[in-house]
């Protein structure tokens, strides 16, 4: 009796195990495996566990690429724009070397018409490494062994959680895929918000050299350049996004300003030498960075300032040449002493100073 009741008890198990790792494989919320089922969406909102095997399995022939502050943009607007199908590579933070790592899936998959690459002021200063498993990112699926897939395949949380929820925004509300990633739809966006939120440092540290950062900048330039020069067939449309006047205040007060300009300056001039790079500046732009309504922090922006960045790069209202480049340089020099020494001056009662 109890030997026939341990065995029906690890028959049962064994069955019940297997049919856990069927709903997951048969659903795949994070696309390890495959596509969307018919009639299922494609419902992005876990980049970490999701970007790498979207990359890896879905069809498209675009990369939008960047941090957290190009998750807003929507895929469709590329599409309808540039004649293409775009997916989003997106890693939180922007670092160069973990946007490379994205963009060598995508390569190795697929033949890529347009990447749409977001530059970070910085990144072009981050580690030239990537983070993804010291940040602690499920590299079981970053990887191609099927073996440690377990951790996914019997997941309580992707199957009464991300099944459940892929299947609820597939036939539940007006989820678009377009929007993958997206948070801005729960964020709020305005002057009251960001001056909340930014924390003056008290004191104003001693200016650091230009060329603090020249080793790491000279890496990360040089890791970018390897992905433009190895598909020249690709057409590499880069653009650096707007941050607010709080952030450049912010730089200053941390003494990075003259390093940010230089490694902005060198990074742009050697991007200028490639054919199949179109740069578009955005950094300097003075009715988006100094309306702080458009923010809900220093840096991260709202969806219309994302719509605008796109009509941009359609029109090429904001693009960077050879012919303008020393202006746009100087400008942006312009804006990050302007800002302490005037733009910020109607908010300095109104801006919170940490402590020493």
């Amino acid at each position: 009796m109890t030997k026939n009741f341990f065995k029906r008890f690890a028959i049962g198990s064994i069955i019940l195990l297997l049919l856990c790792m069927g709903l997951v494989i048969l659903f795949d919320p994070f696309f390890q495996y495959h596509k969307p089922l018919p009639g299922l969406k494609a419902v992005l909102s876990d980049k970490e566990y999701q970007c790498i095997g979207t990359l890896k399995n879905f069809d498209y022939d675009s990369l939008i690429v960047g941090s957290s502050v190009c998750e807003n943009y929507n895929n469709r607007w590329f599409d309808e724009g540039f004649d293409c199908t775009s997916i989003k590579a997106i890693r939180s933070y922007g670092a160069t070397a973990d946007l490379c790592y994205l963009m060598d899936v995508a390569f190795e998959k697929q033949e890529i018409k347009y990447v749409f690459y977001n530059l970070d002021p910085s990144a072009l200063s981050a580690i030239p490494e990537t983070t993804y498993e010291s940040t602690g990112c499920p590299m079981y699926l970053y990887d191609d062994n099927y073996f440690n897939d377990i951790q996914y395949l019997l997941n309580k949380d992707v199957l009464f959680e991300k099944i459940p929820y892929l299947i609820a925004n597939s036939f539940i509300g007006d989820y678009d895929e377009g929007d993958s990633y997206n948070w801005a739809q729960w964020k709020t966006f305005s002057e009251d918000m960001i001056l909340s939120h930014y924390v003056r440092q008290p004191s104003i540290a001693p200016m650091k050299p230009a060329d603090a950062h020249q080793e790491y900048l000279d890496a990360n330039i040089a890791l970018l350049t390897k992905q433009i020069t190895a598909h020249p067939e690709t057409e590499f449309i880069i653009f650096v996004p707007p941050y607010s006047i709080l952030w450049w205040d912010n730089i200053y007060r941390t003494g990075e300003t003259e390093s940010y300009l230089y490694n902005m300056e060198v990074a742009l001039k050697e991007l200028l030498t490639y054919e199949n790079v179109e740069l578009h500046f955005f950094l300097n732009d003075r009715t988006i960075v100094t309306d702080l309504n458009n923010y809900m922090d220093t840096l991260h922006f709202s969806k219309e300032v994302n719509h605008y960045i796109y009509n941009c790069l359609k029109d090429g209202s904001h693009k960077l040449t050879a012919e303008n480049y020393e202006d746009i340089m100087h400008d942006m020099r312009s804006l990050a002493y302007d800002t302490v020494n005037e733009l910020l001056i109607p908010y300095e009662d109104r801006i919170i100073v940490g402590s020493e």
